[in-house]
């Protein structure tokens, strides 16, 4: 699959320098508009003030027409005023969150990463690799890549580093998130609309699946018909009271719509309580939609995306969305008991609603799980796209044709933020081959071989990977570095190890390509029966679609290089002293390992070797 087109370029941007440039940028514009704010606020002031001193001056002379027009007019210019302050409102905001976004891409720059949300509930220790790879957790990959403002884009990020994806899948990821990466501003203003929401992160799920439930009103054509005739008769007798008649006129309308309402209370506290919460969402959604929508895109990704939005006998989404966010608002009256009482039981206000809502699910309610998916998905591509564009330098990597290679040129690791990364080059082809690297302690044996795994998965996820070049197979990543014992099963870390690689050849096994690695296997056991197992078990991978790397200190496991010649290639990482001081390069070498370090390391510890 070829990579060579010009929208896999590297981007001609200095992103520091970009991300810098945009937060007095952004602080300018935040204080023009700021100041604006706080002068309209004034004029609020100043509108409710002299309207109230015209209209009680006209009324105190009597002068009732007058002085009704100038209520009137300044309750008019008072709402006028009330939405020009808050735009004012929203710009202010909106340039403040775009100044902390560009602050933010400044703390990925240099690995701070503490403040980022670290996606701890995808943590697994049973998955093949994400525990190993430092996929979730603290100071992480999914902090470093997430720009996703919503559950659902959280989601989907998640689960692209956890399953490696299909070769066109992976490439058509590319295209949108290479597409997407030049385009800065487009990105910002993506995270900033849905961030004026404070509850916009809320899953929407389930309120997706009760909207598949039954209609309140299926079985209740009655209760339709008197949404139309009850309200008008009670605002009917309602005046008829205030004009004097007595107020049994009214009692028996207040009865019957109070005896209703009780009656079905329980399916009104429904639809508020799966309502409440998502009208954040909603707008969040209804903002971030629009802005796909008004963008002309090439990527065949992202135009079968903009073509669920922008259905051709339809609305857009966007608009669709924004509808249900009104209907969803209106529920918020139950938020004032006072209000509440009289439009329930003199509007039927709940039921209208309801009824308005059920509208809306007939007509549009089968695309709505459609376009949830669009957001979830242009979440986890505008997080590809700022990872691209955040990282220049970074390589596109090019899916390969030959089963379970790795060819990496200038490899590192993302997670390493250090002025100058240390790189390696690497290549493994083909099935049934192992890497055997051995090392000093510290030396760097462990660090590479998650070098290599976390690049491979964001390879296999559509990022950029941190390379100068790389060639890879889609193939089921599978590690076991941080296996633990587990008291509540009574498990040894030895024995909790032989689960993780039983688990590995369970995968062989069926027939799945499987690229492994292996950090000290067989570490809680002693030194004959772990160079008898590890040789056992690199023989045992030697005949099945499986290839790796795997670490060691046991240097007679280097013998099965003539073994196996051609299928196992050793390698190793070493370090040199400096009187007192042991001197470390991160360089991967052929061969095996001939300078050790540990008992060097214990004589500077006080041990007497």
């Amino acid at each position: 699959m070829s990579i060579e087109s010009s929208a896999f370029r590297p981007l001609s941007v200095n992103p520091a320098e970009l991300f810098a440039a945009n937060l007095p940028a952004h602080a300018e514009r935040e204080q023009y508009f700021a100041s604006r704010h706080q002068a309209v606020a004034w004029l609020r002031v100043a509108v409710f003030g002299g309207g109230a001193v015209a209209a009680y001056l006209l009324l105190k002379d009597r002068q009732w027409l007058a002085g009704l027009g100038v209520v009137l007019a300044a309750y008019l210019v008072f709402v006028l005023v009330l939405r020009w302050h808050a735009r004012l409102g929203y710009q202010r905001r909106h340039f403040q969150l775009l100044g902390l976004i560009s602050q933010e891409e400044l703390h990925r720059l240099t690995g701070r990463l503490t403040d980022f949300d670290p996606g701890l509930r995808y943590q697994d220790a049973a998955h093949p690799y994400t525990s190993d790879l430092d996929v979730f957790g603290p100071h992480s990959a999914f902090q470093l890549l997430s720009r996703a403002t919503s559950r659902l884009g959280q989601d989907a990020l998640a689960s692209w580093l956890q399953q490696a994806a299909a070769p066109a899948e992976v490439e058509a990821r590319q295209q949108a998130a290479a597409e997407l990466a030049p385009d800065a501003a487009w990105q910002h203003e993506w995270q900033a609309r849905a961030r004026h929401f404070p509850h916009q992160a809320d899953d929407p799920r389930r309120f997706t699946a009760w909207l598949r439930e039954p209609n309140f009103f299926a079985d209740k054509t009655w209760l339709k018909a008197l949404l139309f005739v009850l309200p008008p008769l009670a605002l009917a007798s309602l005046g008829l009271w205030l004009s004097g008649r007595p107020f049994l006129v009214v009692v028996p309308f207040l009865v019957l719509l109070g005896a209703i309402n009780h009656r079905y209370r329980a399916a009104r506290d429904a639809y508020f309580d799966h309502s409440e919460q998502m009208h954040d969402v909603l707008r969040a959604y209804r903002d971030q939609l629009a802005l796909l929508e008004a963008r002309e895109v090439q990527a065949p990704r992202l135009r079968a995306l903009r073509r669920v939005l922008l259905p051709e006998d339809g609305q857009p989404a966007s608009v669709q969305l924004g509808q249900l966010a009104t209907i969803v608002e209106y529920f918020s009256m139950r938020q004032s008991t006072l209000a509440a009482f009289f439009a329930n039981n003199l509007l039927f206000w709940d039921f209208f609603w309801m009824w308005r809502l059920e509208g809306w699910k007939r007509r549009l309610g089968s695309r709505l799980d459609e376009v949830l998916d669009v957001v979830a998905e242009t979440e986890a591509l505008v997080s590809l796209a700022a990872f691209q564009l955040a990282n220049p330098t970074y390589a596109v990597p090019e899916i390969s044709a030959e089963a379970l290679e790795f060819t990496a040129e200038g490899l590192g690791h993302p997670l390493i933020f250090a002025a100058e990364r240390i790189t390696n080059d690497f290549s493994t082809v083909g099935a049934g081959r192992t890497g055997v690297v051995t090392g000093s302690n510290m030396s760097g044996k462990t660090t590479f071989l998650r070098t290599v795994g976390l690049n491979m998965v964001l390879a296999l996820a559509g990022a950029v990977v941190c390379a100068r070049r790389l060639r890879v197979r889609s193939a089921q990543v599978y590690t076991a570095m941080r296996t633990q014992d587990n008291l509540a099963e009574s498990t040894s870390s030895f024995y909790a190890e032989l689960k993780r690689l039983r688990l590995l050849l369970e995968l062989t096994q069926a027939g799945q390509p499987v690229f492994y690695l292996l950090d000290e296997i067989l570490k809680g056991t002693n030194s004959l029966d772990r160079h008898r197992g590890a040789r056992a078990l690199i023989h045992q991978l030697h005949r099945l679609p499986a290839s790796g790397l795997i670490s060691t200190h046991d240097l007679e496991l280097g013998a099965l290089a003539e073994e196996l010649p051609g299928f196992v290639t050793n390698y190793s990482f070493n370090s040199t002293f400096e009187g007192e001081q042991i001197l470390f390069d991160y360089r991967l070498t052929p061969g095996v390992c001939r300078s050790f370090n540990a008992s060097q390391l214990m004589r500077l510890m006080g041990i007497e070797v």
